[in-house]
This record gives structure tokens, C-alpha cells and sequence, in this order.
């Protein structure tokens, strides 16, 4: 099988499922048998997740067993690297930031004339991170992924609690450096000044910035009448991301990466 570590769209794709992820999770583990997944997930449309990791790369099945490829292990030992870090209180022994070079500048799947970058800063905040949050007017640090997600516009920034650092929807490779260097100094001028910032009041978010993001066609393949009445019900909590599957699809990748943000806010 062809490595597909070069297309990042099939990879997206495919880990932008829950089940597929718990799939995966399953196979770090130890490989499996398609009774066992099936079991684990139920049998809805597993010949299709099992097809979509394939495609990928990440995934192969072999005389009824399912295992992980080479990419697939790297891929997820590169996921477990980005674990939530142990809590800390307070910035003082936090050492300021550095940044490190831009890794990958690759073409943004929703928009070809933007790019997706993956950065570091060094030393990794760890659990220093959840406490620069206040810094950032539109931010969110996620318990589940030991990252800070930061909204600009339609530029999202995730720096996890590892120092990666990944951003989207970017001009230019100029633009990434003074988004980077921002970051550093903002967290840097907390660090120094040896105050831990103050919680601020949560971030609020409605139905219709959600909806800003949902495709608009109205498919109803979630089960709902309408992308805007989706929109309520996820605010709410009545539904889930899963079920509106045209945002699987490519052109909606960046779309998807904004809702998952804004859903984080909640």
C-alpha cells in the first residue's frame, strides 16, 4: 500500500469520526477481528469506516483481521504524545518561550491560497498552558486534548501542552511567523511578569456562529429539518457533530475544525 503520509485530506477524513477513532484506539491495542469491532461499534456502516481507514493508510484488514499499518502506529503514537498534562496552579518557574522552525507548510484543504502550518514553541507549557487562556480574547483550553485553542477570525490556532503548535487557513509563511511571534511575546510578557492571569468570564457562543460554519444545504441527513435548526440542537446538546456527514467532506474540513472549537466552548 501506498504511504499516504503526504495526504493529509484522507487522513482528516478518516480520523473525523468518532467511531473510526475508537476504532483506531482498539487496534493500538492489539489487532483485531472484524467480530470484535463489530461488537465494540455495532454494525452500522463498519464496512464503510473500515474502508475509509484503508484508504488512508492507516488501516488494513488481512483474511478477517484488522490491523494497523506502519503510518497508522507512527500516527497514533504521535497523537498519544499530544495526553492532557498534569495541572499546575501557577506560572511561576515557567520558563519563557521560544520558537521553533515551521515544520510543514502545506496547502489548506478548504482553500488552496491558504496554508496549514505545524510549529513548536519550546519549552512545552505543559500544564502551564490551561493557565495563559485568559490571555487570548476568543480562547478555550480543551481538558480532552491538553491544548489552547485560539480564534482569529478564520484563522484557528491549537498549541498543545507538548509545545506543537498547528494553524489553519494561513496566507503566508510571513503570516504564521507574526501569528507565532504574538503568541510567544503574549505568553512571555505573563511569564515575566510572574502573575498568574485571572480567569475571565467563559467565552459565550450561540446556534448562529455555529451555523456560520454548517454547510447551508439543508440535506436533513442529520435528521433535522434544517443546517440552522441542527445548529440549535447541537448548542443544546440534543445532537452531535456526527450526523451532518457532508462535513466529512473535504471542502468542509476547515469548517469542521471551527465547530469542533466553537463546541468547546460550551
Amino acid at each position: 500500500m501506498t504511504s499516504p503520509s503526504a495526504n493529509v485530506k484522507l487522513v482528516s477524513n478518516a480520523m473525523a469520526n468518532a467511531t473510526r477513532r475508537k476504532i483506531m484506539a482498539m487496534l493500538v491495542e492489539k489487532e483485531r477481528t472484524n467480530a470484535e469491532i463489530e461488537k465494540a461499534v455495532g454494525a452500522a456502516m463498519l464496512d464503510y469506516h473500515l474502508q475509509m481507514l484503508q484508504q488512508a493508510g492507516l488501516a488494513e484488514i488481512k483474511d478477517g483481521t484488522v490491523i494497523l499499518t506502519d503510518f497508522g502506529k507512527n500516527f497514533m503514537e504521535t497523537k498519544s504524545a499530544e495526553k492532557p498534562a498534569e495541572s499546575i496552579n501557577d506560572l511561576s518557574g515557567t520558563k519563557p518561550l521560544q520558537i521553533m522552525e515551521i515544520r510543514q507548510l502545506l496547502p489548506c484543504i478548504a482553500d488552496e491560497s491558504k496554508f496549514r502550518v505545524i510549529s513548536r514553541l519550546e519549552p512545552a507549557l505543559g500544564g502551564s498552558l490551561k493557565l495563559v487562556e485568559p490571555l487570548f480574547t476568543r480562547a478555550r483550553y480543551s481538558e480532552r486534548i491538553g491544548a489552547l485553542i485560539i480564534q482569529s477570525g478564520n484563522i484557528l490556532i491549537t498549541l498543545y501542552s507538548t509545545g506543537n503548535v498547528t494553524m489553519t487557513m494561513i496566507k503566508s509563511e510571513a503570516e504564521a511567523k507574526e501569528i507565532l511571534e504574538n503568541l510567544k511575546n503574549t505568553i512571555n510578557k505573563a511569564i515575566a511578569s510572574g502573575v498568574t492571569p485571572v480567569p475571565r468570564e467563559k467565552v459565550k457562543v450561540d446556534h448562529a456562529e455555529i451555523y456560520e460554519y454548517l454547510p447551508k444545504t439543508n440535506c436533513q441527513i442529520c435528521g433535522e429539518q434544517s443546517c440552522y435548526t441542527f445548529a440549535i440542537k447541537l448548542v443544546g446538546r440534543e445532537t452531535t457533530l456526527d450526523k451532518c456527514t457532508p462535513l466529512l467532506e473535504a471542502k468542509y474540513t476547515t469548517n469542521l475544525e471551527h465547530i469542533r472549537a466553537l463546541l468547546e466552548y460550551l
